[in-house]
């Protein structure tokens, strides 16, 4: 009798040896080395595109708070002395109707001496200016005086209601304190008449500075671009430097500023033109009308800190060799990236007086 061959017994299959150890070590460190460099390709990339990413961010970062700090410092830069550039005033304390006193008052001053000074190695800025749409700046000549806070001039119509005025003598006084008041009459018609006046000034002006002169003070303060307004504040007052109410921050990591007047060094007479770049203040009249510019440089700083050095050395500007940019006084200042705005305003209001007789 024949066995089917289907119910013939198979030989017994053994398993495969292969199939019973799994990944050889080689294998494992075959696999382990691809992997790891894999890994490696992609953090050099990771690291490149990150460091990348950090260069440009940190430059558009301190470009955008560069450019707005600039724009607001050199906005009234070119407005300063508008209404208030002429002998009788410059260079005089002016008392405020608040009750203090800006010193050595002229259109533009570089770290003004009843200012506080700002971060290290930094400067300050004080912008003077009025606001008048229809005074000379020549001011009007007073003809009487009938009482001491009334004043006879013959443009009465350039005066109104709560305009600030300064009266001045026909000799400038020495040493020369002046007082700005307001108007407190409606002056349809003669005389003008103010707060309290100031004696003995006929045959003198009357200067018009308009409801709401501008003095503004500006300082690098905690890594900030502040300003200080006189006509709210007393900028001079040292205890009130770290007061955001007082010393308004309007651009944010700025870590430097630094000014220099441009001055016509010409022997007399002057020929108003700008000979040099300094910081030599002026302190007579003649002093000032030679002052025709201001060069300056706003220092901004990223907000991205870098583990690596980054920066090795303080950014420079065209006045470095007399004010250099410092930022040595920054913790960690290294790691950071930088971006300089440097500029020269003229000051309009004393280049249209020209060359003075005299100076």
């Amino acid at each position: 009798m024949s066995i089917p061959h289907s119910a013939q017994r198979q030989p017994d299959r053994q398993p495969s040896a292969w199939h019973g150890q799994g990944f050889s070590l080689i294998e494992l460190m075959v696999g382990l080395v691809i992997g790891m460099a894999t890994i490696l390709v992609i953090m050099q990339v990771f690291t490149l595109s990150e460091g990348s990413r950090r260069t440009g961010v940190g430059g558009d970062d301190a470009q955008t708070s560069g450019a707005i700090a600039l724009s607001s410092l050199q906005r009234d830069i070119r407005q300063g002395g508008y209404g208030l550039s002429r002998f009788r005033l410059i260079g005089c304390n002016l008392l405020l109707p608040a009750g203090w006193t800006v010193a050595a008052m002229a259109p533009v001053t570089i770290n003004p001496p009843d200012i506080p000074a700002g971060d290290a190695d930094t400067d300050t800025v004080r912008v003077a200016y009025g606001n008048s749409a229809s005074a000379s700046p020549d001011g009007v000549r007073i003809s009487a005086q009938p009482g001491t806070p009334v004043y006879v001039v013959s443009t009465v119509p350039a005066f109104a209601r709560t305009d600030q005025v300064i009266a001045v003598a026909p000799t400038r006084p020495t040493p020369c304190n002046l007082t700005l008041e307001p108007v407190v009459l409606d002056t349809a018609a003669n005389p003008v008449t103010v707060g309290s006046g100031v004696a003995g000034v006929t045959g003198g002006l009357l200067f018009n500075l308009g409801p709401r002169p501008q003095i503004l003070a500006y300082a690098v303060r905690g890594g900030n671009l502040t300003v200080c307004d006189y006509w709210v504040h007393d900028c001079s007052a040292a205890a009130d430097t770290t007061n955001p109410a007082v010393w308004t921050p309007i651009g944010s990591r700025v870590v430097s500023l630094r000014a220099q007047y441009g001055r016509d060094t010409t022997a007399a007479p002057m020929d108003a033109i700008v000979d040099v770049f300094d910081q030599a203040t002026p302190n007579t009249a003649c002093g000032w009308a030679r002052v025709f510019a201001l060069r300056v440089v706003l220092v901004a700083r990223s907000a991205q800190f870098d583990k690596a050095v980054v920066t090795r050395s303080a950014p420079t500007w065209s006045g470095s060799a007399a004010q250099p940019v410092t930022l040595s006084g920054i913790a960690d200042w290294q790691h950071y990236r930088y971006k300089s705005y440097e500029t020269t305003v003229p000051l309009r209001n004393m280049v249209w007086q020209g060359a003075q007789p005299g100076c």
